[in-house]
Order: structure tokens, then C-alpha cells, then sequence
């Protein structure tokens, strides 16, 4: 066999197991990704679906490497949470960085990194556009002809919501993935991945830290001495809010943190939470 003919066997060998574009696509419509919010967990939130959407493409990356695809799915099952149109966009960016990963470009760490700076303003994005904008028309549309006596009003809603929303699944995913390859290209012949890896580093951070004020509900309302008639009683929650607003979540942010740390089964943490609660509205040093 001439060295040209064991080219041609190698190239298309390789070939084979390339991401293509039917990849992409089946990835932006398979259970995975349509089932974002079925498998949703207070734990890790999206991260099972999310594996279960990128699983066949990892597949293909690392199909003589069954450790480093065991790897990867353990990776990409770290905490991910986003607006659902969204996620094959960033499965698609994430595939783009996968294929790096194999070849020993870029650190596996970075992929993760990516991913939580990308959930918070994207989220922020796809909530406002389709909870808050495409939602409401489509609903005010649907009701309309329903009022009207039309028996097509439910499918015009499904139609005017879905439409655009699985559009942007199908296009997101390849764009994703072509802005990934061409991004990390460009950034790996400058240097400048390192750069971006701090940046998103510290973008993800700062998403951690508003969600521990956001996704915390819970006060002390505990009422410190008298309150002068006519106004309002000082409580612990007033004198902590004058310190730092969201002190009580930041507090409860590190506790969690420490607590899983400590290996701390998260079911256990979920569970004391809940008495917790209980037990605090119940006795009034909670609200």
C-alpha cells in the first residue's frame, strides 16, 4: 500500500469521528436538550440533561478513550443552569472547547469556566425574550381567538412560542460551535486563552455571588428592644441589612459551601434546610 493510500485510510478514519453538522442538529433536539427542566434538580439544576445532550458528541471525540469520556461527562456534570433555548448554544461552544481538551490544547478546567460565565447573561437574555416577550404575545394571541370562538387559539400559541424557540435551538448549536472553534484558534495562536479563562473565571464568580442575594429567601426578623410608638421595630434583619445587604445569604452561602466540603451528602443539606425552615416560621426567629 503506497503512503498516499495510508493518508487517505488515516484522513478518513479521523473523519469518521469529526462533529459534524447532523450532530450538532440531534444534539439541539434530543431528549437532553428538550428535557432541560424534567430532570431538574435543587442540587445541580440542569447538569444531568445538559451530559445527556453533549453524550453522543463526547462519544465521538473520545471513541477510543473510554476514561477521558468517563472524564468528560463527570465534568459537564457540574452545576449548570440556563434559559433552555439557550443550553445547545453552549453545548455547542462546550464541543467546540471538548475537542481541544482531547488534543492537550487547553486545560479541561476551562471548559466549565466558559459555561458559568455564559449562563448568567445569556439567562438574563432568554428569560426576557421568551418568559417575559414571546410568551405574553403568543398567550394574548391564543386567548384572543379563543375568546373568538377559534379552536385554533392554543395551536397559534404553541406555534408563535415554539416557532422561534426551537429556531434558535438549531441555529444556537452550530453557531456555538462555530464560534468555539474559530474563538479558540485565534485565541490559542495569540495567548490570549489564559486571558479569557481569568476573565470567565471571574465572571463565574461574580454570577455565585448575586445568585447567593437572589436565590436566597429568608429573614430574621427577630425584634431587637422597643420600637418608639409610631415606628418601626428594629430587628436583626434591619441592623444586618444596614451592614451589608444579603448578609444572611452570604452567610448561608458559606455555610453550604463549607458543609460540602466536608463531603456532606447535598440530599442531607436539602432536607435540614426544610426543617430548618419549619422550624424557624414555626418559633419566629425565621421569616
Amino acid at each position: 500500500m503506497t503512503s498516499d493510500a495510508v493518508n487517505n485510510n488515516l484522513q478518513t478514519a479521523d473523519d469518521q469521528y469529526k462533529i459534524t453538522k447532523d450532530d450538532l442538529i440531534k444534539s439541539s433536539l434530543n431528549l437532553g436538550s428538550l428535557g432541560m427542566e424534567f430532570s431538574w434538580t435543587y442540587y445541580k439544576q440542569m447538569n444531568l440533561a445538559f451530559c445527556l445532550m453533549v453524550a453522543g458528541m463526547l462519544k465521538k471525540i473520545y471513541h477510543d478513550r473510554p476514561e477521558d469520556y468517563a472524564k468528560a461527562l463527570t465534568r459537564h456534570a457540574a452545576f449548570f443552569n440556563i434559559t433552555v433555548q439557550f443550553a445547545p448554544f453552549v453545548g455547542g461552544i462546550a464541543m467546540a472547547m471538548e475537542e481541544r481538551i482531547a488534543r492537550g490544547e487547553i486545560e479541561p478546567e476551562a471548559v466549565n469556566d466558559v459555561k458559568a460565565a455564559l449562563m448568567g447573561p445569556l439567562s438574563g437574555i432568554g428569560d426576557s425574550i421568551f418568559l417575559t416577550t414571546i410568551r405574553v404575545i403568543a398567550a394574548a394571541v391564543g386567548i384572543s381567538l379563543c375568546q373568538a370562538g377559534n379552536a385554533f387559539g392554543p395551536l397559534v400559541f404553541l406555534l408563535i412560542y415554539n416557532i422561534p424557540a426551537f429556531w434558535l435551538r438549531v441555529w444556537g448549536v452550530q453557531k456555538g460551535y462555530t464560534v468555539g472553534v474559530s474563538f479558540l484558534e485565534k485565541a490559542s495562536e495569540s495567548g490570549l486563552m489564559q486571558k479569557v479563562i481569568m476573565a470567565v473565571s471571574i465572571v463565574g464568580v461574580m454570577v455565585i455571588g448575586a445568585m447567593t442575594k437572589d436565590m436566597f429567601w429568608a429573614t430574621i426578623p427577630v425584634q431587637i428592644g422597643t420600637a418608639a410608638e409610631g415606628a418601626d421595630p428594629t430587628t436583626i434583619q434591619t441592623v444586618l441589612d444596614g451592614i451589608m445587604p444579603g448578609a444572611v445569604g452570604l452567610i448561608a452561602f458559606w455555610l453550604y459551601y463549607w458543609l460540602l466540603s466536608k463531603k456532606i451528602n447535598p440530599m442531607w443539606l436539602i432536607l435540614g434546610t426544610m426543617v430548618l425552615g419549619v422550624v424557624g416560621a414555626y418559633f419566629g426567629f425565621l421569616a
